[in-house]
């Protein structure tokens, strides 16, 4: 159990904007025991308390929209707003926040496709996107932010991914800040905390174009994906870290489904080490990787990696060479972006399906 603990520290290290994946591996840091999830073919872990209360945050947040006039355009937030986040915490706002540290990438996605980069005073490390974030001042990990940069910025909002540390979390709230923690696991929640988060720095209607920007982008691939039929969709396996795979529950999964395949992992729970018996058994049409990856231990990329693995080698998928490496940053992060990944994705299976 230490080796494999081990192992997945040092994927979080290399793949920290893989959000979901932070979870996991956040959640096995606060328990200090589990798994990520069974084999694929097996039963994941127990969801957190954050999965508890999704549906609630969702359901506070949409209260708070339709209390801020969210179905009009040109409406203005009412301060005080109370939401709840992702682990269930209200989070107050007293006027619309001038001062923005965001502690991970999605969330800084979502902030500079409102408008709000000159609000944004400071990132996380690993904040690339937009080409606007690497100019901002930086504040360490997704997971491990450095909590004195944070309070020298004077912050009069804190965002970030579930992936920070509930310890870091909890201790920039007794100091007084307004940390508001995200956690989309589906498309659909993706688009909720950018409405959120319109609501949350009274950006609503920037909020609501991009978002139907976005159900654009789904209704083009869902009505393409329609008119496959069900015996000629394509079976698919999605490998987003050396040994690592998603299952049903998580938006990747989602996504594949969106796009018309199927995910010969998606009997299995969430982010889930695979069962490469189970892999070669599904004998997948498509395999998709995250691109330019390297397994530290091996010192392959993750296509070279999958290539090698005995057996493999007669999966039709590397038979016919559909191996297909996607941008760790498009398809990791649920931010605004989301649906970028899901063209992707379709294009990938079936190409020229969904035309520009």
């Amino acid at each position: 159990m230490d080796k494999r603990l081990s192992v997945r520290k040092k994927a979080m290290r290399k793949m920290a904007v893989l959000l979901a994946f932070a979870l996991v591996l956040a959640a096995l840091a606060a328990c200090g025991n589990g798994s990520a999830g069974e084999a694929a073919g097996g039963t994941g872990g127990e969801p957190g308390p954050e999965a508890e209360h999704r549906t609630e945050s969702a359901a506070r947040a949409e209260t708070a929209e339709e209390e801020n006039g969210a179905s009009g355009a040109g409406e203005r937030t009412v301060y005080p707003l109370t939401v709840v986040d992702a682990t269930g915490t209200e989070v107050t706002l007293e006027a619309a926040p001038e001062r923005i540290v965001s502690t991970s990438p999605s969330e800084t996605e979502i902030l500079f496709a409102l408008g709000l980069g000159d609000r944004i005073v400071a990132v996380s490390d690993y904040d690339n996107y937009p080409p606007e974030a690497l100019d901002k001042p930086k504040i360490g990990g997704t997971w491990d932010p450095n909590e004195e940069a944070i309070i020298a910025m004077e912050p009069d909002l804190v965002v970030g991914g579930i992936s920070m540390s509930p310890d870091i979390a909890g201790r920039l709230r007794a100091l007084g800040l307004v940390l508001y923690k995200a956690h989309p696991a589906t498309l659909e929640e993706a688009l909720e905390t950018i409405l959120t988060f319109g609501v949350l720095t009274d950006a609503q209607e920037e909020a609501r174009r991009l978002v139907a920007g976005m159900r654009d982008d789904i209704r083009r691939v869902t009505e393409a994906a329609a008119r496959i039929p069900e015996e000629e969709k394509a079976k698919v396996y999605f490998e987003i870290a050396p040994g690592w795979t998603v299952g049903k529950g998580e938006y990747l999964d989602e996504l594949i489904r969106l796009a018309g395949g199927i995910n010969v992992a998606g009997d299995a729970e969430g982010w889930t080490m695979i069962n490469e018996e189970h892999i070669i058994a599904q004998d997948p049409d498509v395999i998709l990787h995250v691109a330019g990856l390297v397994d530290h231990e091996s010192g392959k990329t993750l296509e070279e990696l999958i290539r090698s693995r005995p057996g493999w080698e007669k999966v039709k998928a590397v038979r016919e060479n559909r191996l297909v490496g996607l941008d760790e940053d498009v398809v990791s992060r649920t931010g605004p972006r989301i649906t970028e990944a899901l063209l992707l994705i379709a294009e990938a299976i079936y190409p020229g399906m969904v035309r520009p």
